[in-house]
């Protein structure tokens, strides 16, 4: 039987009361850890790192179809067991803060190559994490092939809306990659049991010259969208306006130019809108 304090986890059994702290839900549901590894669409030339591999039960199925696994872990009283499991494996264990994490160094230590940037990343990740950890990825690491991630049913849901209900969340992370939820995930599925459901979300992020030249412009495009969903339930010209010191009658201009209406409200606009309406303001 599988308890709180008793988490029987492939072939070893630890004893542990998960820490409300650092967010542990220890994902417990075969079929699921399945869909997880089958939606990272691996091969033996992957490189997987994994966030926050807890007990191992997803660690253990991406290191049968992966080259490499390397797995951050922050919970000291994790690290021996997993150490233990993984003993003469293609599985690499770290300690330490995902969000803290020094990539080059990583890479470096796992003697792997940076500029070819050919991992992917795949966690059941604490849901307090999950903005940071978006950010964090990809504004300071190589950019990965491909990241799979648990999250929050309604967070997922929040990243891959479309008009009207986009948010300066979803924007932010399609202005890097392609979302799409792969399925989602019942509470009761983890230990112990999470007061939300969760959901699947694979995010392929943009490669190539596309990718290149949005990324030219990203400092001016955020700079912008932050101040378009400045003002909550405000239209979209006000907040600009307000923000860049710009006269309606310029606004109104650039507006009819993007095609986008004078009463418009920031979650009413698409990526595409975006990006044409930030290189319109100065």
């Amino acid at each position: 039987m599988i308890t709180e304090k008793s988490l029987k986890t492939g072939n070893w059994k630890l004893e542990i009361s998960p820490k409300r702290s650092l967010g542990q839900n220890f994902l417990i549901n075969a079929g699921i850890l399945e869909k997880i590894v089958s939606a990272a669409e691996l091969s033996l030339n992957d490189t997987v790192l994994e966030i926050g591999p807890g007990t191992g039960n997803l660690t253990k199925p991406l290191s049968e179809k992966a080259g490499q696994v390397i797995a951050i872990e922050k919970d000291h009283r994790l690290i021996e067991e997993l150490h233990e499991k993984f003993k003469n494996t293609n599985v690499t264990i770290i300690e330490g803060d995902i969000l803290k994490l020094d990539i080059e160094k990583l890479f470096e230590n796992c003697k792997l190559k940076i500029e070819n940037c050919d991992y992917k990343v795949i966690a059941n990740i604490p849901y307090y994490i999950t903005s940071n950890l978006l950010r964090t990825i990809f504004e300071k690491w190589p950019r990965p092939k491909l990241i799979v991630l648990t999250i929050q049913k309604e967070v997922a849901q929040r990243i891959v809306a479309k008009p009207p209900n986009m948010s300066l969340l979803a924007l932010s992370v399609q202005f890097y990659a392609e979302p799409k939820i792969i399925g989602y995930i019942s509470r009761g599925s983890f230990r112990p049991m999470p007061k939300v459901d969760s959901a699947i979300i694979r995010l392929t992020p943009l490669q190539g010259p596309l990718s290149e030249a949005r990324l030219r412009g990203s400092e001016k495009f955020f700079k912008v969208a932050k101040a378009g969903f400045s003002g909550k339930r405000k239209q979209l010209i006000n907040n600009l306006s307000k923000n860049f010191g710009i006269i309606r009658g310029d606004l109104l201009k650039a507006f009819k130019e993007v095609g986008i209406e004078p009463d418009v409200r920031a979650e009413n606009l698409s990526l595409e809108q975006w990006l044409t309406l930030s290189k319109k303001i100065d």
